[in-house]
């Protein structure tokens, strides 16, 4: 099964959370936050929404940044999935 998102939104896969600092403290489980940082899996169409033109920004493959509560997390096939509109992309990860 494929996820196809619908206008100006983008389906996103987060990357993993480290679980040791830089200077090598292991950090237990209850303590990580859920990273902001995730993967672009697909993109919408983008088109009008709302009356005004939405050009897509980001593309496949990139790795973003996104609102620390946007989306809407799914599951499916076993893997989770965060489907945010574009304009909760804060920016791209070069």
């Amino acid at each position: 099964m494929n996820l196809v998102p619908l206008g100006d939104r983008v389906v996103l896969k987060q990357l993993v959370a480290e679980e040791t600092t830089k200077s090598g403290i292991v950090l237990p489980g209850q303590s990580k936050e859920k990273p902001q940082q995730a993967e672009v899996i697909a993109v919408g169409p983008g088109g009008v929404v709302d009356g005004k033109e939405i050009k897509m920004e980001v593309k496949v493959g990139e790795q973003v940044i996104y609102s620390k509560y946007a989306g809407t997390d799914v599951k499916l096939d076993d893997e989770e999935f965060i489907i945010v509109k574009q304009s909760d992309i804060l920016a791209v990860v070069e």
